[in-house]
């Protein structure tokens, strides 16, 4: 499961991705628009700026904006920014050298084995999903939504 932080952050650059209109956008503007605490945004952006997922400039015409396109931004980039590797054992863990107190021979742990073929099934799916693939995948359901006959009386 992803944490707040994540799901915040997902949003806040969706909405910065649909609204091609504007090249800069306001903390303010943004939490509103999401419904997004202003404080909590405050500190997602400034860790997605310094994953160089947005940039920022201050003072008038300021704001933050994305720093790629948004099909260069991939949903594991954005979530590995808040959650780290994603491993879902300890001995996964690319960034700790963790192990689990439990297993005798990691090698040969069938928990591990197993594991690892979660982790790879989720890299590859949010290492390929884009923002970009997102809005898109959104808007479809959304007109496919709207064009359905609605027979209720």
């Amino acid at each position: 499961m992803i944490s707040m932080r994540s799901k915040y952050a997902i949003k806040a650059l969706s909405y910065m991705a649909r609204t091609r209109d504007k090249e800069s956008f306001l903390i303010a503007e943004v939490a509103a628009a999401e419904n997004i605490p202003k404080k909590f945004l405050e500190a997602i952006l400034l860790t997605l700026k310094s994953q160089g997922i947005l940039t920022s400039r201050k003072g008038p015409g300021g704001g933050y904006w994305l720093a790629r396109s948004p099909g260069a931004i991939t949903l594991g980039s954005i979530i590995r920014a808040f959650e780290g590797d994603l491993a879902p054992v300890p001995c996964l863990s690319e960034t700790s050298s963790g192990t689990c107190p439990e297993c005798s021979d990691a090698a040969t742990c069938a928990t591990r084995l197993a594991m690892a073929d979660v982790q790879k099934a989720v890299s590859s799916v949010i290492d390929t999903v884009t923002l970009a693939d997102m809005i898109e995948r959104s808007e479809f359901e959304r007109q496919r939504l709207s064009q359905q006959l609605d027979f209720t009386i």
